[in-house]
């Protein structure tokens, strides 16, 4: 099998990265598909602890070959900082090993403007946006008023295409939220000085691994966030504004004809949730706050304190379903290691009946969740990487959510370090 998605089955910040990380060295080429700054992968390896953004999580990986598709959308200056951290702490990156496609769209500073301002206004009905201008970057896309990566190339192009941007972007920024105006000169500086260090990264990168692919290289598509806040499949409208289904990846990485051989499915031993909209299994006060603490549950690109609870068998099965996973990693199982018994959310109750299919996003404002309880094992085993020698209890725990999902769970992570993994 030649291409493989790590894809997130409930609401992000699964572990995804981790796992990139962890099996980019089977892979020759790793590509984020969609998705922009607003991701937060946090990989630890030899060269240290790392939450990367828009960087492939293979970035580490000498012989790999790290892609940002046309399906993402970049901020050059966030990018450029990126790049800088990576440098610094001695790992290359260099346009032999860093791929932009130059059909991508830049984030400009206006987008975060309008991202910030937007939720601003919502007020207590915010989507709970990174503020990263993820959404006023991704509906300028699709309204054709974006400008791409490439543009970057012909200045001609490049000129035309601001002016038309700012011209429509101020009457919002303006007339919408009262907000000062950009001038186009100040954009075309700071396009100039982030977008100037990376034009040499920017190239037709679906050509490239269309014939990588033909070649018989292995490709790995990395995705940001999950199922769950998919735009079409997730609890709109409190989602992302792209599509991480496993699905999507060929599209978003830019080779539309090639297919997806493996899926996997990454989620967490417990649950967790950042921004805002249902999450029926949520604990809150101390309960919350142990979990929290347990498994340093802070978001990899705001810091924000991620919503925490038991897992979630409606929401999870479903995520599997939609992400079309062939095999699960199931990761921070030491987390729950404080736990003499283990909460699992195994249905919801919708208007006095039992619901075990994940429900219409509307349907989940009344939903409480039904809850049974799994035998805790007490120890540490983050010393362990073999499947027998984990506790009975432990090994039961994930043999039930196994049986739960209907998916073979083929990682087990014990460990936030690369190689506190079991694999099965």
């Amino acid at each position: 099998m030649n291409t493989c998605a790590i894809v997130g089955v409930n609401w992000g910040d699964e572990g995804k990265g981790r796992m990139v990380d962890y099996l980019s060295w089977r892979y020759d080429i790793v590509v984020r598909y969609q998705g922009g700054s607003n991701a937060g992968h946090t990989v630890i390896n030899e060269f240290g602890k790392f939450a990367l953004n828009l960087m492939p999580s293979g970035i580490f990986r000498k012989s790999t070959v790290n892609i940002l598709g046309n399906g993402t959308v970049i901020d050059p200056e966030h990018l450029c900082g990126e790049m800088e951290k990576l440098r610094l702490a001695g790992i290359p990156v260099s346009p032999e090993n860093l791929k932009i496609s130059d059909r991508a769209i830049i984030v400009f500073p206006f987008h975060k403007e309008q991202d910030s301002l937007e939720e601003t206004r919502l007020k207590d009905k915010r989507y709970g946006s990174t503020k990263r201008g993820i959404a006023p970057v991704y509906g300028d896309k699709y309204q054709k008023k974006g400008i791409q990566m490439g543009d970057i190339l012909f200045p001609d192009v490049l000129e035309r295409r601001l002016h038309a941007a700012l011209e429509w972007k101020n009457l919002t920024l303006t007339g919408v939220y009262g907000a000062e105006p950009y001038t186009y000169d100040a954009m075309m500086d700071w396009i100039k000085t982030y977008g100037g260090q990376l034009a040499p990264y920017i190239t037709d990168t679906g050509a490239y691994l269309y014939r990588a692919h033909a070649e018989g290289k292995r490709i790995l598509f990395e995705a940001q966030l999950g199922a769950l806040r998919d735009i079409d499949f997730g609890i709109y409208p409190y989602t992302s504004s792209s599509s991480p289904l496993a699905a999507y990846a060929p599209l978003g990485a830019g080779i539309p004809g090639v297919k997806v051989d493996e899926v996997v499915g990454v989620v967490k031993a417990y649950s967790t949730c950042v921004g805002e909209g249902p999450f029926v299994a949520e604990w809150f006060g101390d309960e919350a706050e142990k979990l929290r603490e347990a498994g340093g549950e802070y978001g990899a690109a705001t810091g924000r304190p991620r919503r925490v609870g038991p897992f979630d068998v409606v929401a999870a099965k479903y995520g599997a379903r939609v992400q079309g996973a062939t095999a699960i990693a199931l990761t921070k199982l030491d987390v729950l290691c404080y736990m003499r018994r283990i909460p699992v959310c195994t249905g919801y109750e919708i208007g006095g009946k039992t619901v075990n299919e994940f429900p219409f996003t509307p349907l989940l404002e009344g939903a409480k969740p039904i809850m049974e309880y799994a035998d805790g094992w007490g120890g540490d085993i983050g010393h362990i990487r073999t499947y027998e020698k984990l506790p009975p209890a432990a090994r039961r725990y994930v043999e039930l959510i196994e049986e739960a999902l209907g998916c073979p769970i083929k990682y087990v992570s014990v460990g936030a370090d690369r190689e506190a993994l079991i694999i099965r």
